[in-house]
């Protein structure tokens, strides 16, 4: 995304009330409520998905809605490569304990500890491990329901997921085994060890994202907007210069203003160009955008062994 939005774009978004049509923003919300109910009517053992990134502070903020500040009725989990934006960590771990919510962390580097996750070299990403660390989380709690915030406009993976994504025995996603969603009817039934994973705001944009955290001024991880960090131009993408991300012999090194489309793992995850300081000004530049967000940010989606279509199948989202 170039900071230097078009000028015309730019004048007729400043010019629309945006904030005033909030139909769709009312029903999207609504409807994230009702499945957030219906999770904890249905399910013995549901937790959410948290990370402290936008999409689950927005379904957190459904949450706080549908049940009461302190009132939600399942724990937040967390799957930590080690490799977090502190900025994103030190946020989830404040906003949990703002709201009087359990805080489940489970770790790769424990996987790893236990020798049940195997890295290739050291620099490997441990994004795609993370599969390995949830589904031992899932038999360790015996999770049955797992709400996470996936969208289907991110991903063509995404785009043909169920609200209620139904898991096998082995925690995997088989095509043909998901069931109709006709009406807002959900076929909840389990058999022994299977689950679902649950994606409330799978009808969202990124868009509207943004619109809601304006609207409902959902404090976010400082990353998120503008800022200078230094980054290294990998054929379009910005990469972080960080301890895990060191430039390489050739690399030129520029300082930038930038800001995260979306966060995860350190060595993966690449900031975009902007100037963007509100979540007012974020949407017009996302108004802008012609490429989606994990399409411009996320270099794990852009290689088959850590496609998003294999990693759902191998257990993770």
């Amino acid at each position: 995304m170039n900071a230097r939005t078009d000028s015309a774009l730019l004048e007729k978004t400043n010019n629309m009330s945006y904030h005033l049509n909030n139909s769709h923003l009312d029903a999207l919300e609504e409807e994230t409520i009702f499945i957030l109910r219906e999770v904890a009517a249905a399910f013995e053992r549901p937790t959410l998905l948290f990370s402290g990134g936008k999409d689950s502070l927005v379904m957190l903020k459904c949450a706080e809605k549908a049940f009461g500040a302190g009132r939600i009725p399942y724990p937040l989990l967390m799957i930590d490569t080690g490799h977090n934006f502190p900025e994103v960590t030190d946020f989830r771990d404040f906003r949990a304990k703002e709201l009087g919510a359990e805080l489940i962390v489970r770790s790769v580097e424990d996987s790893m500890a236990r020798g049940t996750v195997r890295l290739s070299h050291p620099g490997e990403s441990r994004n795609v491990h993370q599969s390995v660390t949830l589904l031992e989380a899932i038999e360790e709690f015996r999770f049955d329901a797992l709400i996470g915030g996936a969208r289907r406009d991110e991903e063509k993976a995404r785009a043909k997921e169920r609200i209620f994504s139904h898991r096998d025995s082995f925690g995997q996603w088989q095509p043909k085994a998901q069931r109709p969603e006709l009406w807002t009817l959900f076929n909840t039934r389990l058999q022994p060890n299977e689950h679902f994973r649950v994606f409330p705001i799978s009808n969202w944009t990124e868009l509207d994202v943004w619109q809601y955290i304006d609207r409902e001024n959902i404090a976010l991880p400082s990353i998120y907007y503008t800022h200078k960090r230094q980054v290294v131009d990998k054929k379009g993408l910005l990469m972080p210069v960080t301890e895990l991300t060191p430039p390489r012999d050739g690399d030129v090194v520029e300082t930038r203003d930038v800001r995260f489309r979306t966060v995860g793992d350190i060595t993966c995850t690449a900031p975009v160009e902007s100037t963007a300081a509100t979540p007012a000004e974020i949407v017009i530049e996302t108004l802008a955008a012609d490429v989606s967000e994990r399409g411009a940010t996320r270099m794990d989606d852009k290689t088959s062994d850590a496609s998003m279509e294999k990693r759902k199948k191998d257990g993770y989202f």
